[in-house]
C-alpha cells in the first residue's frame, strides 16, 4: 500500500550557492565588525557578522523575509540606542546606520549579488576608518570651496540635462551636451586633485608640485619660480624636481582624458606619454639620489586658486568649443597638419582643453584616433614649453639650463614614443576596428 504524500511543499535548497553566499556576507560584515570592535563600540566584530548573516539569509528566502530582516535589524538599532543614552554616552547613530547598510548588504548577498555588496561595505568601512581625517578635511574646507563643490554638482545635474541633444548649428560641429561634459569632466578632475593636493601637498616638496600639477601646472610652476627667487636661488634643486613631478602631473591627467574620452586615441599616443612619463620620473629620482646626505628642505609654500568656479568653467567651456570647431574646420581644410597647428596653439591656452577637444572630434567619428592621439602629444609639448617661459623670469642660469635639457629630453622621449608608434601603426590599424566594436 503506498505511503501517502506529504501536503508539505518540497523545496530544492542550492546548498553550495547558499553556503558561498552566506561565506561572502559573514566576510563583509566580519570586515566592517572589526572597525567596530577596535573603536570599542558595543556593536562590533561578532555583531556585525550575524547582522550581515541574517541579512544574507533573509535574502535566500525571498522579499518577505528580507524586509522581515531589515525590521529586525532597526528594532537592534533601536535597542542598542537606547543601552547607549541610559549610560550616558550618547546616540549610536553612525554604528546604527552601520549596522543598516550591512544588513542591506547581506541581503544583496543572498540575492546572489557579489561585487555590488562588496564595494558597498568596503566603502563603508573606509567612510567610518578614515572618521578623524574627513572630520579634520571638512572643518578646514572654506565657504568659497564648498561654494565650488556645490557649484560643480549643480552645473553637473541640472544645467546638462537642460542642454539639447545632438549636433547644433548649420555645420553640425558643436554637441552641447558632449562639450558640458567634457567641461565637468577636467572641472571635476582639477577639484579631486585641489582635494588631494590639500590633504597631502604639504608632506614633501616633490608630493607638492606633483599634487599642485595635477590642479594646475602651470601655476604651480608659477610658484616653484617665484619661492627660488624669493630664496635667492636656494631652492633651485627643490623646484627642479617639483617643475618635472608637475609636468608628469600634466601628463598623466592629459592620458586620462584621452583614456576616458577616446580611449582608441590613447592606444596610438600610449608609448610617446609612458616614455615621457619614464623620463620625467628618471630625472627625479636621479636628482633626489644627488642629494643624498644633504638635510630635508621643506616643501615650498604653493598658493593654488579654487580650480573651479563659474568663471573658470566658462573659460575651459569657451576653450573647448573653440579648439572642437576650428580643429574640426581646419583638419577638413587643411588635413591633418591643419589640426595638428591648433593642437599646438590650443597647448598655450590649455592643454586639458586641447586634449578634451581632440578626444571628442576622435569620439564622433570626425578625426581618426591616431590623429587625435598626436594632437594630444603636440599640446602636452605647447603646455611643457609655456611653462618653461616662466622659468625664464628666475634669472638662475642653473636651473634655467637644467630644466631646459630635461624638457628636451621629455620632449625627445614623446617623438621617440610617436615615431614609434608611427613603426606600429599598419598592426595597430587591424586591431582597431576590433577594439572599437569591444569598446562599443
Amino acid at each position: 500500500m503506498p505511503e501517502p504524500s506529504s501536503p508539505l511543499p518540497a523545496e530544492s535548497w542550492p546548498y553550495v550557492q547558499i553556503l558561498v553566499r552566506l561565506a561572502l556576507a559573514l566576510a563583509l560584515g566580519l570586515l566592517i565588525g572589526l572597525e567596530r570592535e577596535r573603536r570599542g563600540k558595543e556593536a562590533g566584530l561578532r555583531t556585525f557578522g550575524f547582522v550581515a548573516l541574517l541579512g544574507a539569509l533573509g535574502g535566500s528566502l525571498g522579499t518577505p523575509f528580507a524586509l522581515a530582516t531589515m525590521a529586525l535589524t532597526g528594532m537592534l538599532t533601536v535597542v542598542l540606542n537606547v543601552q547607549t543614552l541610559r549610560a550616558n554616552q550618547g546616540a549610536e547613530l553612525t554604528t546604527s546606520a552601520a549596522m543598516l547598510v550591512t544588513c542591506m548588504a547581506g541581503i544583496l548577498c543572498g540575492l546572489g549579488h557579489t561585487i555590488s555588496p562588496a564595494a558597498v561595505m568596503v566603502i563603508a568601512t573606509a567612510l567610518l576608518a578614515w572618521k578623524e581625517r574627513l572630520a579634520g578635511f571638512s572643518m578646514g574646507l572654506s565657504e568659497g570651496e564648498l561654494r565650488s563643490a556645490l557649484l560643480l554638482a549643480i552645473l553637473a545635474i541640472v544645467i546638462y540635462p537642460a542642454l539639447p541633444a545632438g549636433p547644433i548649428g548649420p555645420l553640425g560641429l558643436v554637441e552641447p551636451r558632449a562639450a558640458w561634459v567634457t567641461v565637468i569632466l577636467i572641472a571635476g578632475i582639477g577639484f579631486v586633485n585641489y582635494i588631494l593636493w590639500k590633504m597631502y601637498g604639504t608632506r614633501g616638496a616633490e608630493l607638492s608640485g606633483f599634487l599642485g600639477g595635477l590642479v594646475n601646472s602651470n601655476f604651480t610652476v608659477i610658484e616653484m619660480a617665484s619661492r627660488v627667487r624669493q630664496s635667492a636661488g636656494a631652492l633651485q634643486g627643490t623646484a627642479f624636481r617639483g617643475i618635472l613631478l608637475a609636468t608628469a602631473a600634466m601628463l598623466l591627467r592629459n592620458a586620462a582624458l584621452l583614456a576616458i574620452l577616446a580611449p582608441l586615441a590613447l592606444l596610438g599616443s600610449l608609448g610617446a606619454f609612458g616614455l615621457m612619463l619614464l623620463r620625467c620620473v628618471v630625472l627625479v629620482l636621479a636628482s633626489l639620489r644627488g642629494r643624498r646626505g644633504l638635510p630635508p628642505v621643506q616643501a615650498p609654500a604653493i598658493t593654488l586658486d579654487l580650480p573651479f568656479s563659474l568663471p573658470q568653467a566658462l573659460k575651459y567651456g569657451v576653450v573647448f568649443l573653440l579648439l572642437h570647431v576650428v580643429g574640426a574646420l581646419t583638419q577638413r581644410q587643411f588635413g591633418d597638419a591643419g589640426f595638428y597647428f591648433v593642437s599646438v596653439v590650443g597647448g598655450l591656452m590649455s592643454s586639458a582643453s586641447a586634449v578634451a577637444a581632440a578626444a571628442t572630434l576622435a569620439a564622433q567619428g570626425s578625426l581618426a584616433p591616431g590623429v587625435a592621439g598626436t594632437g594630444a602629444v603636440l599640446a602636452s609639448f605647447t603646455s611643457m614649453a609655456f611653462s618653461l617661459s616662466f622659468v625664464l623670469r628666475t634669472r638662475e642660469r642653473g636651473l634655467i639650463l637644467r630644466l631646459g635639457a630635461a624638457m628636451l629630453g621629455v620632449a625627445a622621449a614623446g617623438l621617440a614614443g610617436l615615431l614609434l608608434a608611427r613603426q606600429l601603426e599598419p598592426w595597430l590599424t587591424q586591431w582597431l576596428p576590433a577594439l572599437g566594436r569591444l569598446h562599443s
